[in-house]
């Protein structure tokens, strides 16, 4: 075990397996943060850490069964020439629930009516329930995903679960302020369920053959929260401009209904006031 500390190959493989898993982690930190906003601020404090203790349990848990993870790179049936893995149908599967959870997220955001607080005071109980067990289901998936790359990039089992446990601290550090900040401005929300749609989209092509490499997802989820930061920037700086604007416009006069507005007077001027004073009667 002592050896593996020195030897330098060990710590490459450690780094970039860590980084691996880190970037890997940012499909799982979206997915909580959508599911934690419609919870209450503690509620979606302990789902939130709850879910990242349960994907962190999964990846040691399938790092320890490493036979098992590599039998899921085999073909689970072959039928016309589509002789699909049993990784590639978790992917298909784990894609798909993506795809179903962020339209209808989308769906209800744009056409539900917002539930009443007391309405979801009664539910808390069974909402916290069901969007626990939906994130075990996708955090399963992303597990699988992201072991069985770590599989063949690192030969020893420790460095591996070095690495997760690495990997997860930092999602669990950066989770934490992606969830309050997805919950503080709907439109990020909005394009938080984008980006879920996008990686069930490639969580599907993938699993069907077709790799799409995470480079380019990632280059468009990066332009596009580019771009609504600096939207809700912009936005933030106007709302602080309007109670300045507010205070120093000059005040209305109130006016009854049924009245008719006073018409603002003249500026009196000198020649105006000459033009205003009653002509003095001819001398006889």
């Amino acid at each position: 075990m002592l050896e593996l500390l020195y030897d330098p190959n060990v710590w490459a493989a450690f780094l970039t397996l860590t980084a691996m898993e880190i970037v890997l982690g940012i499909d799982n930190i979206v997915f909580i943060s959508v599911l934690v906003s419609r919870l209450p601020k503690e509620q979606a404090d302990k789902a939130r850490k709850l879910g990242l203790a349960l994907a962190l349990i999964f990846r040691i848990a399938l790092l320890l069964v490493i036979s098992w993870i590599i039998g899921l790179t085999q073909p689970a049936f072959d039928v016309a020439g589509f002789a699909p893995t049993w990784k590639d149908l978790i992917l298909i599967l784990g894609g798909g629930f993506l795809i179903y959870k962020a339209t209808h997220e989308m769906h209800a955001e744009m056409e539900a009516p917002h539930e009443e607080e007391d309405n979801l005071k009664r539910t808390a109980t069974m909402a916290f329930a069901a969007i626990i067990s939906q994130i075990i289901l996708i955090d399963l998936v992303f597990s699988v995903d992201s072991i069985v790359t770590a599989v063949g990039m690192a030969d020893h089992v420790e460095v591996m679960v070095a690495a997760v446990i690495v990997a997860v601290a930092v999602m669990f550090v950066a989770s934490g302020p992606v969830a309050d900040f997805v919950a503080k401005h709907p439109t990020t929300k909005m394009l938080a369920l984008a980006f879920l749609l996008l990686i069930g989209t490639s969580l599907v092509a993938d699993g069907l053959g077709f790799h799409i490499p995470k480079g380019y997802i990632y280059s468009a989820m990066a332009f596009s929260v580019l771009v609504e930061a600096v939207n809700v920037i912009a936005k933030e700086r106007r709302q602080r401009r309007r109670p300045v604007a507010a205070a120093t416009a000059p005040a209305v006069p109130a006016v009854a209904d049924g009245e008719a507005p006073a018409k603002a007077r003249p500026k009196s001027t000198p020649a105006s006031r000459a033009r205003s004073k009653p002509k003095s009667a001819p001398r006889k």
